[in-house]
């Protein structure tokens, strides 16, 4: 199969659909791997090495989806793409189509076969190809709730884990999820004061004996919500529903109720944003907006910013799944119930994923 790797066009997103290893496995089981140049250029990866690893290098992404069977991106395509998909075209990245009504009107009338990399799910429930961009992401957001407490930043001048004699900051996660249990693990290291809210009793449970007693754990309420945000530095938003819009759990009146100078981080904002006043998506080039005099950070495509590291890890998960896509075809990968098949969202114009 002839499959294609493009430039990321997003703000910031400097990712690569494929690392030069990557291709040399496709290559090693027959497939031809065509990519633009330039595309693993911020991810570390020059050209030489995917030519060497034996992809043809293409000089404009129009060529590229007009040669691919199976497009390989990390990010959903951009407006400017739209045009240069193409009916039995195979789509593999991560979409989001929840939240993004522009894309599935663009999706369903090129009439490609569009996959989604965040719905691959496993027989034992997990979303395989969600879980690393996840973990980066949640670990990511403490790193950025720290910057954004600096003065410097437009924060109270507040030191996340605080100093001797000095008490740390105060960190509320909603959700429990993977990006909650990493954002958690990155603010505890760093000695912060961490409460995890969660719906879920079991894994509630499950944080408890992770952080044995050094993240404090909540059922996530109304009630709780607000009386963990009049006290919080940071919020860090971490509701994910797989496929679905993230439901709003998090109100304008809550926001209202923190401290001036406080920093909202929604990591579910690809989905839609599981916090009222997160109402647009920021780019890593103006990345925050003020309401109510709390700092609202709104990136979608948080990984990006460590794009050497996000790449090793997607293309470790990835490439599995486009080994089996590439080799069985899409109509026989859907037939088969396979991870993938829970992970097809449209089909020559026709929507089969319920989002």
């Amino acid at each position: 199969m002839k499959i294609g790797v493009v430039k990321e066009r997003k703000d910031g997103e400097n990712r690569v659909g494929m690392t030069p290893d990557g291709v040399k496995t496709l290559l090693d089981a027959g497939h031809r791997v065509i990519v633009e140049r330039n595309a693993g250029t911020g991810s570390g990866f020059e050209d030489r090495e995917y030519a060497e690893a034996g992809a043809v290098l293409a000089d404009d992404a129009r060529d590229v989806y007009a040669e691919s069977e199976l497009l390989i991106k990390v990010k959903e395509p951009l407006p400017e793409e739209y045009p240069f998909l193409r009916q039995g075209q195979i789509l593999f990245a991560y979409l989001h189509p929840a939240a993004m009504p522009r894309l599935r009107q663009a999706l369903q009338a090129s009439q490609c076969i569009a996959f989604a990399y965040e719905m691959v799910r496993d027989r034992d429930g997990s979303l395989p190809l969600l879980v690393p961009m996840s973990e980066i992401a949640g670990r990511m957001s403490i790193q950025i709730a720290a910057r954004l407490l600096e003065k410097s930043a437009g924060g109270p001048g507040i030191m996340l884990g605080g100093v001797p004699g000095v008490a740390p900051a105060e960190v509320v996660i909603v959700g429990g999820g993977i990006v909650g249990e990493n954002a958690a693990r990155m603010a505890v290291g760093a000695g912060a004061r961490v409460t995890v809210l969660e719906v879920n009793p079991a894994r509630l449970r499950q944080l408890e004996r992770i952080f044995n007693g050094r993240a404090r754990t909540l059922m996530s309420s109304r009630q709780n919500i607000l009386a963990g945000l009049k006290q919080a530095d940071v919020l860090i938003g971490a509701v994910l529903v797989p496929g679905k819009q993230a439901p709003k759990v998090v109100t304008k009146e809550m926001i209202a109720a923190m401290k001036p100078g406080s920093v909202v981080i929604d990591v579910a904002v690809d989905q839609g944003g599981c916090i009222e006043t997160i109402d647009r998506t920021t780019s890593h080039t103006e990345p925050t907006y003020v309401v109510d005099g709390v700092v609202h950070y709104a990136v979608p495509n948080i990984p990006g910013m460590v794009p050497r590291t996000a790449t090793l890890a997607l293309t470790n998960a990835t490439l599995p799944y486009i080994l089996e896509l590439a080799g069985k075809g899409w109509e026989q990968v859907i037939a088969e119930k396979s991870a993938l098949a829970e992970a097809v969202c449209y089909v020559r114009g026709s929507q089969v994923a319920n989002f």
